[in-house]
């Protein structure tokens, strides 16, 4: 495991959306202003744990899937978030021991972690880059001398989306990474739905945006538009639980409605 950078102060006077979604899965590293801005969210919507949840068991089942029926044995994951077991370089070399996985993420926190938590297989690669979604450009740059851009590469932003505005350039975000990548590469996405519940919703968008984060939850045909010329694997875009369950393995699943959309489709 090797990293770009020394490791800049982790900045604990506000909360971080990587150290939030780590307290809602019950992870430890997390601080009070992070914990609290969980706590306030999940007062409004019991269900955030659970989203967050399967946010997780969406990333390993698409990751079983592209690595098993795909034959992917690439993997560039953009806001990885704090390490959870099983990351998805385990369930990838789990199936093929020589994949190659990239991590990407910009809370220092994460990479105080990484190195420690993230062993790979002998036979593949497991690497983590201190950098910010926000740069595809850079995140493009860095991975070039991990991964082989001549063959493809699954490329995942899981529950990321939803944390860059439009004005910041989401969209021209995905089309930058999708561009780079060649025939036979995948993309992965999860967002929270704008239209599932829009009262509730705009409620969490104040809630977070009082702790210093912007949401930006998104429409289903908002969401759509991120896999715009790519070819859609089936069922298309669903709601999270509802993409392969029959790939499930070890999900605690209680039939709650989860907000958010997912969806995989391949360049062509």
């Amino acid at each position: 495991m090797t990293q770009t950078s020394p490791t800049p102060r982790i900045d604990t006077s506000r909360p971080h959306p990587a150290r939030v979604y780590d307290w809602f899965l019950g992870g430890k590293d997390n601080y009070p202003v992070d914990e609290a801005l969980g706590r306030q969210i999940t007062a409004m919507e019991p269900t955030a744990k659970y989203g967050a949840r399967h946010n997780r068991w969406f990333m390993q089942r698409a990751t079983r899937m592209l690595v098993a029926r795909k034959g992917v044995h690439q993997f560039l994951d953009i806001g990885t978030g704090i390490p959870t077991e099983p990351n998805l370089h385990r369930i990838a070399q789990r199936a093929a021991p020589e994949a190659r996985v990239v991590y990407v993420d910009n809370d220092s926190i994460v990479l105080a972690h990484a190195e420690a938590l993230l062993r790979g297989t002998p036979e593949g690669v497991t690497r983590y880059l201190q950098a910010d979604a926000r740069e595809p450009d850079r995140i493009l740059e860095l991975a070039r001398e991990i991964l082989d851009f001549e063959r493809p590469v699954a490329v995942s932003l899981i529950a990321l989306l939803h944390f860059v505005p439009d004005e910041q350039g989401a969209y021209d975000l995905v089309r930058t990474l999708v561009d780079a990548l060649p025939s036979g590469s995948h993309l992965v996405l999860s967002q929270l739905a704008s239209d599932y519940d829009p009262e509730r919703t705009r409620e969490a968008v104040d809630m977070y945006a009082a702790g210093g984060v912007t949401l930006v939850p998104r429409t289903r045909e908002e969401f759509t538009t991120f896999f715009s010329d790519l070819d859609l694997l089936d069922p298309g875009v669903v709601w999270l639980p509802e993409w392969h369950p029959e790939l499930a393995v070890d999900e605690e699943r209680d039939g709650t409605a989860v907000p958010l959309y997912a969806g995989v489709a391949r360049k062509p």
